[in-house]
């Protein structure tokens, strides 16, 4: 397996991650019936995705692939905590969590990486987080995919920073160095009763 992911580590260096991703990008916001059912189809089967929570059980009944992925969950499926509670602002697998040491977050075990280099601060953000806590969500292919607020506050500055589009696979998070401060991600900024935190939208092909 380390072996594979090693591989598919070189190659995502050599292909062109944006045109691929632009290519099934097209794919996805297609409505031809036969075609969008057949990718879903497939999809749910490769992934054991699992439409008990959604709202949309019958995945022959959205428009389109985009729709299916970004599907709706029944509001019962995940009861939210009170205001005061910091909740997980996705439906993914904690695969790394802890302090902020410096400017140093743990990307894998073996690797680490800055913040600075992951937010490429130009102003006192940094100072802000330094020393703080975080948390690294993976969503896989199967997961519910809409971000919610992990906690009550006011947006205050967002950051697009363009970049690669690695996977965030695990195999490839072990193997490519720095990969989220590598990869397109957008930052958002806030201001709560209970401190400044920040979500990072990491981009992936």
């Amino acid at each position: 397996m380390n072996l594979f992911h090693a591989i598919f580590s070189m190659i995502q260096l050599c292909i062109p991650q944006h045109l691929i991703t632009r290519v099934f990008g097209c794919l996805a916001k297609l409505a031809f019936p036969p075609l969008k059912n057949s990718l879903i189809f497939i999809f749910i089967k490769i992934f054991g995705v699992d439409l008990s929570d959604a709202e949309e059980k019958d995945y022959r009944a959205y428009k389109t692939f985009n729709d299916f992925f970004t599907r709706a969950l029944r509001p019962e499926s995940r009861p939210i905590a009170d205001g005061q509670s910091l909740c997980s602002p996705v439906d993914g697998a904690i695969s790394q969590l802890g302090g902020i040491h410096q400017q140093r977050m743990i990307q894998a075990k073996g690797k680490d990486f800055f913040l600075e280099d992951l937010i490429v601060d130009q102003s006192q953000w940094a100072s802000y987080f330094r020393n703080g806590s975080f948390a690294t969500i993976y969503l896989s292919p199967k997961d519910y995919h809409r971000i919610h607020m992990p906690l009550s506050g006011t947006l205050v500055e967002t950051r697009y920073i363009p970049g690669k589009l690695f996977s965030v696979n695990q195999g490839t998070v072990e193997k490519v160095s720095s990969l989220f401060s590598r990869n397109e991600r957008l930052i958002c900024f806030f201001e709560s009763s209970m401190g400044t935190f920040a979500i990072v939208y990491v981009g992936a092909m």
